[in-house]
């Protein structure tokens, strides 16, 4: 194939491992009942007037399914760490002991769990019509260049290929959360 192709080929498949990688940052903060200190990753923090990362302050531990526990680096710190718990509305209530903030991860319904599942399998739609209109543009870009009928139809087959390989990575990503989700 020429080099115009492979430079089309290769920037599609970056483009679709883009997508998964959405797909996995969207999925993370989807909770599966047990506890993660990734739960957390949304929350900010006012720290010295500027928001901050509730990881750059503060450790992040899951010692048991049902809990985590920020130690955070300055004591000063503990009520703007449940402040921004409580804004970020992730649906946790957090306690402090004076030196930890103590979070204890409710159990998830059934019907929660079911709803949860949805999203994820909507999170999955929304990131294979990310591939498939990398898909379409790659192949919109090949029939622009000065090519043969051979080497396009070679080339639409190898984003063709390219396009199931990224979707069965959907697949296989979406199934192991919702078997997560619904694992009591």
């Amino acid at each position: 194939m020429s080099e115009e192709v492979d430079i089309i080929l290769e920037s599609t498949e970056d483009d679709m491992k883009k997508a998964i990688a959405h797909l996995e940052k969207q999925l993370r903060n989807i909770r599966a009942g047990k506890a993660n200190p990734s739960m957390l990753e949304p929350v900010k923090i006012e720290y010295y007037g500027m928001m901050t990362p509730l990881n750059q302050v503060a450790n992040i531990n899951a010692p048991d399914g049902r809990t985590l526990i920020i130690q955070p680096f300055e004591k000063s710190v503990i009520d703007a760490i449940e402040k921004g718990i409580i804004d970020a509305n992730l649906g946790f209530n957090p306690t402090n002991n004076g030196d930890n903030v103590i979070i204890n991860v409710p159990q998830l319904t059934e019907d929660r769990r079911k709803e949860l599942s949805k999203q994820v399998k909507s999170e999955a739609e929304e990131a294979k019509i990310g591939v498939r209109n990398d898909r379409r543009s790659a192949n919109n870009e090949l029939k622009e260049l000065d090519i043969s009928e051979d080497e396009l139809k070679d080339a639409e087959e190898e984003v063709q290929k390219l396009t199931d390989k990224f979707t069965a990575k959907i697949d296989q990503i979406f199934e192991h959360k919702k078997e997560e989700i619904m694992t009591v």
